[in-house]
């Protein structure tokens, strides 16, 4: 596979968003499209009734998956509405907030339909951008609220990828004017971890002194309200690699991606994730870079539209991962937004297609991974009675991509285990959406419909389960629950000695009204 460069994106004063040259950002200029939309090139073909755009080729096809038939636009918003779709459209109750909405913005768009002229002169308008400026406003405040949960490529009857559309959208965006120092800081959060490390001390603070985190808002665009990460005083990766144990015979291998969060953030998930693969029978490995610099999947990056970024981003991730996908390993992921990125958008970057296919084909959450050792009768974990309830939140992506279906049946072998699981649609932190002062409000408001008052209506001494860095951060700042990943529960369940939180382990954030 061809090196690729690896990346690393400049940081500059608050606010910078002044316009770039045409065609500054790449080669092709900002009309070309950044992401590839080559699956949806034949969508259409020979239907008179498909509302294809005359712009955007793939892109525009993707957008006409959408038939209106509204299936984004639950009415009652709350758990009474089973599903994923569409968080945004909950709290506004807008069409412009849902996949609907915004499909017909983008087809509007590409079609010229909201410039002044109409469609006129559409034909010449092949060389110029997607859209012109009235189109952008638009698409802007379509695209503000969308948290990228992956519901609507689930749960729409079409498949609509309204998060892949949203990259692509920001990603024109940023070929017309310089992404912002947040956007860019939030992209970069994986490069930016470390460097933070020396300053954990001076950060724990910001959050203790409203004042300093009232200062920070203004300085930075971060809501005051909302709690800062923690990070840990060792990453998981800069520690002695675990010890194999000693096996029978001849043990399969596997690779253990440790995201960045959870090295930097929290190294007790892949500390507890390396114990428990080890006690089923498997010899881990611990993929780094070659060089010693960071390794990432991408998916900061593909949020915020940086496409170059994320593909940098992934292909170096790729070619790390090239020895073991050769050799047949598979490759264990433990958040589920980095799994999914392996597993899904990886597709839309242009890497090497063979490299991609191979990875799809060997990379899996971690429950996934167990269930299937299980079902081949090959799992043979050491299982401790468990007598607690826990009570399970799945990430969005993982309800987009039906991961949660080998979570339920792995949780059913630990026994004494009693699980009640969280019917909600996305907890709304949602990445860097729930630290966006513009935005934190609008990111309880999707906590508030189910999850947030389900973690309160729990008992003291219940757990509460959730596998994404992002929800166990909304559940601590608006419930004041820790909650645990799967993989602190399934060592727990293997301990003589289980250690797990009880009750409520922290004060709830203080919330925007």
């Amino acid at each position: 596979m061809a090196d690729l460069p690896s990346m690393e994106l400049p940081m500059g004063p608050p606010g910078m968003d002044e316009p770039m040259p045409p065609g500054a950002c790449g080669p092709a200029g900002p009309s070309a499209l950044q992401l590839d939309w080559s699956a949806h090139d034949a969508y259409g073909q020979g239907d008179a009734y498909a509302a294809v755009p005359g712009r955007g080729e793939g892109f525009g096809k993707a957008a006409s998956l959408c038939i209106g038939s509204r299936q984004c636009q639950k009415a009652r918003g709350d758990a009474g509405d089973k599903g994923l779709m569409c968080p945004s459209f909950r709290i506004t109750q807008d069409d412009l907030h849902s996949t609907r909405g915004r499909a017909a913005a983008l087809r509007e768009a590409l079609d010229g339909e909201l410039a002044p002229g109409g469609t006129a002169g559409l034909a010449a308008a092949a060389t110029s951008p997607l859209w012109d400026a009235a189109a952008a406003q638009r698409l802007d405040a379509a695209m503000e609220l969308c948290v990228a949960c992956k519901g609507c490529k689930r749960e729409c009857p079409n498949g609509v990828d309204m998060a892949a559309l949203r990259a692509e959208t920001l990603a024109q965006r940023w070929h017309r004017q310089r992404p912002p120092w947040r956007t860019r800081f939030f992209a970069a959060l994986p490069l930016h971890l470390p460097r933070l490390r020396p300053l954990r001390s001076l950060l724990v603070w910001r959050d203790r002194l409203p004042w300093v985190a009232r200062l920070g808002e203004r300085l930075t665009g971060i809501a005051a309200a909302r709690s800062l990460p923690r990070l840990a005083a060792r990453p998981f990766l800069d520690r002695p690699t675990p010890t194999p144990l000693p096996q029978a015979g001849p043990a399969r291998e596997v690779v253990l991606l440790v995201d960045c969060f959870a090295n930097h953030l929290d190294p007790e998930v892949a500390e507890a994730a390396v114990v428990v693969l080890q006690a089923a029978g498997l010899r881990v490995h611990l993929l780094r870079a070659a060089d010693g610099g960071a390794l990432c999947c991408g998916r900061t990056a593909f949020s915020a539209g940086l496409v170059d970024e994320a593909r940098a981003h992934a292909g170096r991730l790729l070619q790390a991962l090239e020895p073991h996908l050769d050799a047949g390993r598979a490759v264990i992921g433990l958040e589920p937004s980095c799994l999914t990125m392996l597993r899904d958008e990886v597709h839309l970057l242009r890497l090497p297609p063979g490299s991609v296919k191979k990875l799809e084909r060997q990379v899996f959450l971690m429950e996934e991974f167990l269930v299937r050792e299980h079902d081949a009768r090959r799992l043979a974990l050491p299982w401790r009675a468990l007598e607690r309830t826990v009570h399970v939140h799945g990430h969005c992506h993982q309800k987009a991509f039906g991961t949660l279906k080998a979570m339920r049946k792995l949780l059913g072998l630990v026994p004494g285990l009693q699980v009640q699981w969280i019917e909600s649609s996305c907890c709304g932190m949602a990445g860097s959406f729930g630290y966006e002062a513009e935005h934190h409000a609008a990111s309880m408001r999707m906590g508030e419909l189910a999850l947030l008052p389900a973690v309160r209506a729990a008992a003291p001494d219940d757990l509460i389960l959730a596998s994404g860095t992002s929800c166990r951060h909304q559940i601590r700042d608006g419930a004041g629950r820790e909650a645990v990943h799967l993989a602190l529960l399934l060592r727990a369940a293997l301990s003589p000695s289980p250690s797990l939180p009880d009750g409520p382990a922290v004060a709830p954030a203080a919330v925007s009204p």
